[in-house]
């Protein structure tokens, strides 16, 4: 008898944030069309957090996948040193005229993570080249998260999936997040950082802090964190991995601010969930510190796909999507509809919080304090999703909703009703209402 999938997957395979030896077998799937993925069985699951985030006009988009097929009979890939193509060039122009005004330049590279190790060394270097090395302390949320290299690693929340490298961290300064209530403490934290000679750049997750639990605090706050920033000289390093092209309602979580950031960095949605592609872009200032007659200014850093032009590709066909009435309209619907839910929900018993901006929707379960059922919520939490044919993924009691643009009203009712089931699994399993007839189109 042949293996299955799945079992071909687990003979081979080494999957992320997965204990491998306790982990069961993972779910094959074998297509995507609009929100939905069809595993190897024909069971068919509802995307509710766009795989990973990155998905946000559907799966196996025709448009995105035609203009993929168009370059890859074109040009596939052409090293980025020394040479240049037309869609790189052409998303460049697209992505600065949409970004705040003082970004100018585009730094390509692979993935939100090396996004981020990017911007961070522009930052370093950018002192350096100023003649300031002293200065190479980065400032960051407490409960942040920037990626899984190194770099990006040091300036995120120390806990335990970093706790084997803590030792090979560089040391950063932690502000407690601003979160309603608590931006007087934040700012005199902040006012006391700013005044050691070695502060050079604040980097942080505009508004949504993802795997805090979709934490989130306001644009006002924010802003006047870069403010006081940048009167002493330090850099702010604006992190719309997650939160770019549309998920906190504006195409960018920045253009709510007033203070703007000097470096911005992208991945995930830049081209809708397709291929893997990330970018860091910085204002005129950072780009300039590094020109000179003597090359060791440069910034030396580079991927073997920087600027792949199939990435491109799929880049520029997304952002003509994001950027049509139609997906403006889908974003405002899905927006509307998660503020009603939440009205719905958030004062009922087992509900701790309820958390809403844009697309993205987060419930903060409250199980009792100190239960030893609370260590088993989020295993408990993602087989009921997977139960009822949705793909969601928990972090610990807080369960999140970012559905690709595309989902429907019955799809989202679809992903309400899971959450109200969840309530009621807190509620110690008391009945629930049928699930809406989608589940079994």
């Amino acid at each position: 008898m042949s293996s299955s999938l799945a079992e071909r997957d687990h003979a081979v395979l080494w999957h992320p944030y997965t204990q491998m030896q306790t982990a069961p077998l993972p779910i094959p799937i074998v297509r995507g069309d609009g929100s939905w993925l069809e595993a190897e069985d024909g069971t068919r699951y509802l995307d509710g957090i766009s795989s990973w985030w990155v998905n946000l006009h559907g799966h196996s988009h025709p448009h995105i996948a035609a203009r993929v097929s168009e370059q890859l009979r074109t040009l596939e890939h052409v090293l980025f040193a020394g040479f240049t193509h037309p869609a790189a060039v052409e998303l460049a122009e697209e992505l600065l005229a949409l970004l705040p005004a003082n970004q100018a330049r585009v730094f390509y590279s692979d993935n939100g993570s090396t996004a981020v190790e990017v911007a961070l060394k522009m930052v370093l270097q950018y002192f350096h080249n100023q003649g300031q090395p002293e200065r190479r302390t980065f400032l960051c949320f407490r409960d942040s998260y920037h990626g899984d290299t190194f770099g990006a690693m040091a300036v995120s929340s120390r806990g335990a999936f970093t706790q084997p490298f803590w030792p090979l961290l560089f040391n950063v300064e932690f502000l407690d997040v601003p979160v309603p209530g608590r931006e007087a403490a934040t700012l005199a934290q902040l006012d006391a950082l700013l005044r050691r000679p070695d502060v050079a750049g604040f980097i942080f997750e505009p508004l949504v802090l993802g795997t805090a639990g979709m934490v989130m605090y306001e644009p006002e706050i924010l802003s006047e964190l870069l403010r006081r920033c940048h009167q002493h000289g330090v850099l702010a390093i604006a992190d719309e991995v997650m939160t770019g092209f549309g998920r906190t309602g504006p195409l960018f979580a920045s253009e709510l601010l007033t203070e703007q950031p000097d470096i911005m960095c992208f991945s995930k949605g830049l081209t809708g969930g397709t291929l893997a592609m990330g970018l860091t872009t910085c204002a005129a200032p950072v780009y300039e510190a590094f020109l000179s007659q003597d090359k060791m200014r440069a910034l030396f850093h580079g991927h073997s796909y920087t600027a792949n032009p199939v990435a491109c590709a799929a880049a520029l066909a997304s952002l003509e999507l994001t950027r049509a009435e139609q997906c403006a309209e889908q974003r405002h619907r899905i927006e509307h509809r998660h503020a009603a839910f939440r009205q719905e929900i958030e004062d009922q018993a087992g509900i701790r919080a309820v958390r809403h901006r844009g697309t993205i929707l987060a419930v903060e379960y409250d199980p009792g304090e100190g239960t030893s059922y609370f260590s088993r919520l989020r295993d408990a939490f993602y087989q009921l999703a997977l139960d009822h044919h949705v793909v969601l993924r928990p972090l610990g009691n807080v369960v999140y909703l970012l559905p690709p643009y595309c989902t429907t009203n019955a799809e989202l009712d679809l992903l309400y009703t899971v959450l109200r089931r969840m309530r009621e699994l807190v509620l110690d399993f008391t009945p629930a209402p049928n699930l809406p007839e989608i589940l079994h189109d």
